[in-house]
């Protein structure tokens, strides 16, 4: 009997199975790829180990015996626990674990922020044991807890181009020039041109913005924030004139709390990027985040 299944028995049980499904050790040569013989030397080979009979072959034709039959239900189980586990070890070796630190710009997009959470849903489908955590930085304070490992990738606007970060495109901004309605401009909104508005006083980000150049001279910049919500506010006050991204300014569009100075003209493009560094990207929860976000973004623009 049986005390331990080893290699070796694990390869006559196949043979076994396979006889058994074919119907008969002639049948079973072409499926076995081997000869008559040496197929009922391992039957008589297994049947010694086991100390039973498997099954009759002769003359009278080929049967399982009782104890054979047993066996064979067992011999399947068997098979299909072993199945069973290869599939699993497969698996968990396609299984990704580990925590993503993700840096984010605030009052990203809303379409763009849907296809962020797309990339999460989409990962943790398929690795659950992948976890994500999210906070919300400036682009400055973004590429420097990238570079000192604080984030594994960070999403926003950066007008740098570090030599040990890499940068994938993902999405445009369209930032306009905006008037609150206590401004002495706000009646005439619409039509503005640079002209127009060059004397008057303006909020600018602290960073440098190559995509726009400055509208009024250095004395006019009288507050500088990279504060969205800040530079709302004194857009608000009346007191400034300042660009906002267009989707965050929509809101006080419905309410009449802002205007675009000239929707055609006082306006330009930013491009948002994800970026790591270079080390980091060769992690695989890093890699495998990466490699679904772009393709997102990415497939969403070809259809556009």
């Amino acid at each position: 009997m049986l005390g331990t299944v080893s290699e070796l028995d694990i390869r006559l049980i196949r043979v076994f199975l396979a006889v058994v499904e074919a119907g008969g050790i002639s049948a079973a040569q072409t499926a076995l790829n081997t000869t008559q013989p040496t197929i009922s030397a391992q039957l008589a080979t297994l049947e010694a180990r086991l100390g039973f009979r498997l099954c009759e072959r002769g003359r009278a034709g080929f049967s399982v015996t009782p104890k054979g039959q047993q066996f064979l239900e067992a011999a399947r189980r068997l098979m299909a626990a072993t199945e069973g586990f290869r599939i699993e070890v497969q698996h968990i070796n396609r299984k990704i674990t580990g925590n993503v630190n993700i840096g984010l710009m605030g009052q990203i997009d809303p379409v763009a922020n849907k296809k962020i959470a797309l990339t999460i849903a989409r990962l943790r489908s398929e690795h659950e044991g992948l976890y994500f955590h999210f906070t919300e930085l400036s682009s400055s304070l973004l590429e420097e807890k990238l570079i000192n490992g604080h984030l594994d990738l960070a999403i926003g606007y950066f007008w740098r181009r570090l030599p040990n970060i890499d940068y994938f495109s993902l999405f445009q901004e369209t930032q306009i020039a905006y008037c609150g309605p206590s401004h002495v401009l706000f009646d005439q909104v619409g039509a503005l041109s640079s002209e127009d508005v060059r004397e008057h006083d303006w909020v600018w980000p602290s960073h440098p913005l190559p995509e726009m150049p400055v509208p009024t001279s250095i004395e006019r910049l009288t507050a500088l924030t990279d504060s969205m919500d800040g530079a709302a506010l004194l857009i608000l006050s009346g007191q400034h004139l300042g660009f906002l991204p267009q989707h965050y300014a929509a809101k006080h569009e419905v309410l009449g709390q802002l205007h675009p100075l000239n929707a055609e003209q006082l306006r330009y493009e930013v491009g948002f990027h994800a970026a790591v560094r270079h080390s980091t990207r060769q992690h695989d929860v890093v890699s495998a985040f990466l490699a679904e976000l772009t393709a997102i973004f990415a497939a969403d623009s070809i259809v556009a």
